[in-house]
């Protein structure tokens, strides 16, 4: 059995791991690319093969929480605009006006290619999961997802479920040899266990996983655990969560934060949602001519989330927790 590394080890590997990984990004997109990253830095993500920023747009609940459309498409607007064309949704993402796919629906076919383009589906159940991948490609008004996520893995048990006999990967497998998706992955928040089984157990392409983020009893080790095996897999790597320490830890700059992320050498990209286009700009700021936090940086901030990485006060953590949703969500 191999030894589990712990994270002062899973540190100082990473630490030296993110010099060729975060540190030497593809620049820019390649002639045969559809895509345009406005020079931005780019890495290849994984299996996918797909050349996609180093920030993600993420269109959840952040996003969501700009209640005027127009101006939340906007946002997104200018994001694509400055390079920023890897746009993640899920099926469950709105607040009490609008989906988030909907959203996106209204400006994407005029850029369709030009999108990397993911969405999620919670369901386990395979023709709930076809129903919900179905109300997907309606809603963005595509006729293909660039990579469709099995949402949330709960436990080993749930990501155990995912591939048996009429369940949701027996689905998107059917729907990816059909050209409708094409890349499948899984995402978590809560167990690391799980997502280390999910590795494990499936081919998928991608991984979408909170970053830093442990159980309440604080023995959920995500960064260790799930992240490097992974990598050496050829999995796409992408961290989701990145600013979400400051609910419970003062004086954390979000900046900070999302140098931490891209600092880690086991992920390709950070996901991160924008309410503003102050947001977008300090973000882009960031990523342009980005280069690795130092480890005397690094250990500093590890040091000042400690506090988080006991999962202290976090609604998000709790069971009843739906992500992306502020509101009630109309299924219609």
């Amino acid at each position: 059995m191999k030894k589990k590394i712990n994270r002062r080890e899973f540190v100082q590997t990473t630490a030296a791991a993110a010099a060729t990984l975060a540190l030497v990004p593809v620049a820019g997109c390649t002639s045969s690319s559809p895509y345009d990253s406005k020079g931005l830095p780019t890495v290849k993500l994984g299996k996918t093969g797909a050349i996609v920023p180093i920030l993600g747009f993420g269109c959840g609940s952040r996003w969501m929480s700009v209640q005027n459309t127009d101006k939340a498409l906007e946002i997104l607007e200018s994001a694509f605009n400055q390079g920023l064309y890897y746009w993640d949704t899920a099926s469950s993402y709105g607040n009490e006006e609008i989906s988030s796919e909907e959203r996106i629906g209204m400006i994407l076919k005029e850029r369709r290619e030009k999108v990397f383009l993911v969405s999620k589906t919670e369901d386990r159940d395979a023709d709930q999961a076809m129903k919900s991948v179905e109300r997907s490609l309606k809603r963005l008004q595509t006729d293909h997802i660039d990579l469709m996520h099995m949402h949330a893995i709960s436990s080993v048990e749930d990501a155990e479920l995912l591939g048996e006999k009429g369940q949701v990967l027996e689905v998107l497998l059917k729907l990816k040899s059909e050209g409708v998706i094409k890349n499948i992955g899984f995402t978590g928040h809560e167990s690391a266990e799980g997502m280390k089984r999910a590795v494990e157990l499936y081919d998928c392409d991608v991984m979408m996983m909170a970053l830093n983020h442990q159980s309440t009893d604080g023995t959920q080790k995500f960064e260790e655990l799930p992240a490097p095996l992974a990598m050496k897999k050829g999995m796409g790597v992408v961290a989701m969560k990145v600013i979400r320490p400051r609910e419970t830890v003062n004086g954390l700059a979000s900046s900070d934060l999302v140098r931490y992320a891209l600092s880690l050498g086991d992920f390709h990209l950070a996901n991160i949602g924008m309410d503003s286009h102050e947001v977008l700009k300090s973000n882009l700021e960031i990523i342009r001519d980005f280069t690795p936090l130092d480890e005397t940086k690094m250990k500093e901030l590890r040091l000042a989330l400690q506090p988080f990485y006991k999962g202290q006060n976090l609604a998000w953590m709790q069971p009843a927790y739906l992500d992306g949703w502020n509101s009630h969500l109309h299924l219609a």
